[in-house]
């Protein structure tokens, strides 16, 4: 581990009872009913975008996903990860464990990336695994983890996945000239409309539900597309779509003053207009490759009802991280801890869960593996960090008691890496060799504190300041900073049901109102 690492490790806590997950509805531990009588177990189907932003106005442009998933389930207004950056991210959301429980901490070897992931043994821990174990048919089509595959194991299918549709050589994230590893066997596409990386994985994703409906089997598919990840070239039928469009101006776009920011902020110069203009091409970008991603949620939803199993599937709808675009004078990208990076959007439908609901609590990704093991009627081989959304599901406007007052947020030192030539990795989000300094923070609702390795810490009232313009770190009482970065230092050192009791536990001036959400 980086000296970066252990400077805000510190601490060490016990793991406490394992997670206890809800029965799937008929389970019953004596035969009080004969098989025949038991429901079936609900069918998941998890969306999982790369790089999608909450804050900055994508949802607005998919109107299937705002018809089919927002009006007829439930939306989190306050969905965040812990860490955005997209192998760490993954992880997380595969396990249901925090980045510093996993040790998964950036997208690349030594310290990060698949290699890692697998060398750790987390495969043998993840969400198919637990599904499959029980008799679901599991699987994973698109984006898996950063560095997959070896190049001298391109046809490997990890533990727990029954299908498997993955890139495992060229440019996926061009969305053309990739090969995909499709259950073992290696299948090349070239740069025919035909081979637009998001359409074949809703394909994929199509035949499958209808092979697992027609077999009678319970099922969970975890679906990956690349979109809107950079370059994000859309769908020929979508690339005249949003001419008009540009990257949000919101109050920290290409910020005036900078002075009360950490240094690695206070050095960026303002945007230029070139930049801007870029940007704003960018952001066009996106949104236009974010339409084939919509296609694929009506085409899914549209098999689901074919098949008779929409009303037994619960979809999620969420991404790995945010994104930002100017914001504080930061190029696109992520890695920050501001609120465009570690915001997320996370919508929810299925049986029981109310139609257009939405609901203010704070929630976070690691909540979604013991969410959706709950929901399946098992849990995760290590109990998670996180806790099941389920109740929030149910009520979403009941908070139950007990739920956590405050987000956790982490990040570890490392430098932006090249893309590899086969175009697995992930491409640069800035200019080669930036460095990004660890940091552990907490948001609770009216408040964000965050300590960097340098010594340098960021407190914003959300309340007053959504924007995150003003650091009032220099303003707090001492007492105030000591007990801040003590229960930040607890959390980065937290263990299952020990993560869950800190985040419940409120600091003093956590209050109820909660910054807007533009969903």
């Amino acid at each position: 581990m980086r000296s970066g690492h252990r400077h805000l490790l510190a601490l060490a806590v016990l793991c406490t009872p394992l997670f206890a997950a809800e029965p799937a509805p008929g389970d019953r531990t004596a035969a009080t009913a004969p098989p025949a009588a038991t429901p079936a177990r609900p069918n998941v189907i998890l969306f999982l975008t790369d790089d999608q932003d909450l804050l900055l106005g994508s949802l607005d442009s998919m109107p299937h996903l705002r018809e089919l998933l927002v009006e007829q389930g439930t939306t989190f207004t306050h969905a965040f990860v812990p860490l955005s950056l997209c192998c760490p991210s993954r992880a997380t959301l595969l396990t249901g464990r925090y980045t510093h429980n996993l040790r998964v901490y950036s997208n690349f070897p030594p310290d990060g990336g698949y290699l890692r992931f697998q060398a750790l043994g987390h495969e043998e821990t993840t969400l198919g695994v637990a599904l499959q174990r029980i008799g679901y048919r599991t699987a994973l089509m698109g984006k898996y983890l950063n560095g997959y595959p070896t190049p001298g194991d391109r046809t490997r299918v990890p533990p727990g996945w029954s299908a498997w549709v993955v890139p495992a050589a060229g440019k996926p994230y061009n969305q053309y000239g990739y090969t995909l590893n499709v259950n073992g066997t290696l299948v090349p596409h070239g740069q025919t409309p035909a081979d637009y990386l998001t359409d074949v994985l809703a394909g994929h994703a199509e035949a499958f539900v209808t092979r697992a409906a027609a077999d009678g089997v319970p099922f969970f598919l975890y679906l990956a597309p690349y979109a809107p990840h950079k370059p994000c070239p859309p769908a020929p039928r979508d690339a005249g779509l949003f001419p008009d469009a540009r990257a949000p101006r919101t109050p920290s776009f290409n910020e005036a003053d900078v002075s009360d920011k950490p240094e690695a902020v206070r050095k960026k110069p303002l945007l230029t207009p070139g930049e801007i203009r870029t940007m704003d091409a960018l952001y066009r970008r996106r949104l236009q490759s974010l339409q084939a991603v919509d296609a694929a949620i009506a085409a899914l939803i549209a098999t689901l009802e074919r098949t008779g199993q929409l009303a037994n599937t619960y979809v999620f709808f969420t991404s790995d991280n945010g994104f930002h675009m100017g914001q504080h004078r930061y190029r696109a990208g992520k890695y920050s801890s501001y609120e465009e990076d570690i915001r997320v959007p996370l919508i929810v439908r299925g049986p029981r869960i109310p139609a257009g609901a939405r609901t203010d609590a704070l929630v976070e990704s690691v909540d979604l593996a013991p969410t959706i093991a709950q929901l399946a009627g098992t849990q995760t081989r290590i109990s998670p960090d996180g806790r099941s959304l389920l109740p929030l599901l149910r009520a979403p406007g009941q908070t139950p008691a007990g739920w956590r007052q405050m987000v956790f947020l982490e990040q570890y030192h490392f430098k932006d890496a090249g893309e590899e030539e086969d175009g697995l990795l992930e491409p640069l989000d800035g200019p080669a060799a930036d460095e990004h300094t660890t940091h552990l923070g907490l948001r609770t609702a009216t408040f964000k504190y965050v300590e960097y390795g340098t010594g340098e810490q960021e407190y914003y009232d959300l309340v007053q300041d959504p924007g995150e313009l003003d650091n009032q770190a220099g303003l707090l009482d001492p007492q105030r900073l000591r007990q801040l970065s003590a229960r930040v230092r607890a959390l980065g050192a937290c263990r299952r049901s020990a993560c869950r009791s800190l985040e419940a536990a409120p600091l003093a001036g956590t209050g109820a109102t909660l910054s807007p959400a533009p969903i």
